[in-house]
Parts: C-alpha cells; structure tokens; sequence
C-alpha cells in the first residue's frame, strides 16, 4: 500500500468535490479547501448531494459507506491548515494559467517536505507552473474525468523533473482511489482523453459559432452515427460550461467566439451545466 494517508482537495466545484469525495470514500482522511466560507457552504452541499448519487450508483455504497465517507471529509477556508499535514495535495483550482500558478506559489511555501504536489488541470502541461511549488521533483499531473466515480480513469503525467518514485506513488495511489491509472511516458497537452475529446468539441462549437447546425441536431448526428451516449453539447453541460468557457477563451478565433456564445447565453443567465439544472439542455 501506498504511504499516502492524508489527502488535501483544493478547489470544491464540480470535479474538485467529487475528488475529495471519491478519495474519502475509499478510506484516505480528507480535507477540502475553497476560497470563502461560501464556496465552503457550497462545497458540503455537493458532498451531500455525492454521497446520495452514490447510494444510488456505487455498489455497496448504501451500507454505509457513503456517509463513512463524509465524516472523513473536513472542509475549510483555511489554506495553511489544508495542507499543514498533507501527503498528497490535489489541485483542482479553475483552469487559469495565473490562479493555478499563484495557488502553487502558496501551497509550496505552506506544505511541509514531505507533500506530493498533483495538478489536475484538464489542457495545461504541469511543467508551466511546477517551478511555481519550490519542489518540481514532487510535483506531476493526476488527472480526472468527470462523473468519476463511473468514469474511473486517472491519467498520470510526469514532466522532465518528477522524481520516478514519485509518480510510481501516486499510480499506486489512484489505484487505492478505486481509478484505473493510465501512466503516460511524457507530457501531452489534454492527455489521452482530451487528446481524444477536444478536437470533437471544438469541431462541434465550430459548427454552432458557424451557424451550420443547432446544438441538438450536433449532438443527434454525433449519437446517430457513432452510437455514442452523448453528444459534444451534452458532454459540455457535463463537464460545466464554465469550464467549456476558460477552456475555449484562450483558443483560436472560432474558439473565443464560441467562449463569447457560452458567457453571453449561458454563465452570464446562471446556466451552467448539468451541476445547475440548465446549459445547452435543461436537467430535472
């Protein structure tokens, strides 16, 4: 077993909460970090709301396991009592180059000698901000895709100067997670997985930013002719359109169009994916 134990979350939204949820429910102690005492009232919202989806997804969660889970979450606004006594700190700050490398800047001088540091950022290469930590040696990619108790895939990717026994441990440790580790052999933007689903979204708001097609007849062509479960605006509203949005601005022209689209009709009127009930479609 891995000498992991303690595992501090930064960032509560839609996959930091469900990281520091599926983390604690496979027996590591927790402690989930936001920015204000709102985003922490948020944040035990969503674990709640986890554990119940849980019940009614996870085998064996209903026997207890799931409300085990969340009394070893703690959750708190403090950032030097998150990470005072960490083993692993997983960073799921939003997807911006300068919060991301000003979250690190901090955590480095915070955390003590012995903490792995992992990014999860979705389409930036961890050695943009790992000089950032003050340790590049302890610091690589742990990537997660969303809905991650279901799509259990963790996607580990070291740069030049992560440590080989370092990433050896946090394989070792998303397999403990209940994840099956996917190990890459060098840095990709956007991994396996968004190697894969970026060019099929960018194509798809290409095509609406275009004025080709409708959101839905997209989606329906997708699902029709491949016999995928979900079409490319489907999977936005899954992964968040704020996401979708931070993701698209720093794209090409098409792309910040198409960022343009989603704040004007979507962020800005509360829309924001399946985590609020409406985006590109509408969620009971």
């Amino acid at each position: 077993m891995t000498a992991i134990k303690k595992v501090t979350v930064l960032g509560t939204g839609v996959l930091g909460s469900q990281i520091a949820y599926q983390t604690a429910f496979h027996g590591f102690e927790v402690t989930a970090w936001d920015i204000d005492d709102a985003a922490v009232a948020a944040a035990h919202t969503r674990f709640a709301g986890l554990a119940a989806t849980y019940d009614a997804e996870v085998d064996g969660a209903k026997d207890g396991k799931s409300a085990a889970a969340l009394e070893r979450i703690t959750v708190t606004s403090d950032l030097a009592d998150a990470v005072k006594d960490a083993d692993l700190v997983i960073e799921a700050v939003p997807e911006n180059p300068a919060i991301k490398t000003d979250t690190w800047t901090k955590v480095g001088e915070l955390a003590p000698e012995k903490t792995i540091f992992a990014t999860n950022t979705s389409t930036l290469l961890p050695s943009s901000f790992m000089e950032a930590t003050g340790r590049p040696e302890k610091f690589l990619a742990l990537h997660y895709a969303n809905r991650i108790w279901a799509m259990n895939t963790a996607e580990i990717m070291g740069t030049s100067k992560t440590d080989a026994a370092v990433f050896d441990t946090v394989v070792e440790f998303a397999t403990e997670q209940g994840m099956v580790p996917i190990p890459l052999k060098k840095e990709q933007p956007g991994y396996v997985l968004n190697s894969l689903l970026v060019p099929l979204l960018n194509a798809a708001s290409a095509l609406l930013v275009n004025e080709v097609a409708e959101p839905e007849t997209i989606d329906a062509t997708w699902r029709i002719g491949t016999g995928a479960p979900l079409g490319p605006f489907q999977i936005f509203d899954v992964v968040g359109l704020t996401t979708a949005y931070n993701v698209s601005v720093m794209g090409d022209e098409t792309s910040k169009k198409f960022a343009e689209l989603v704040k004007r009709d979507y962020i800005d009127q509360g829309k924001l994916g399946v985590a609020t009930g409406e985006g590109f479609y509408r969620y009971s």
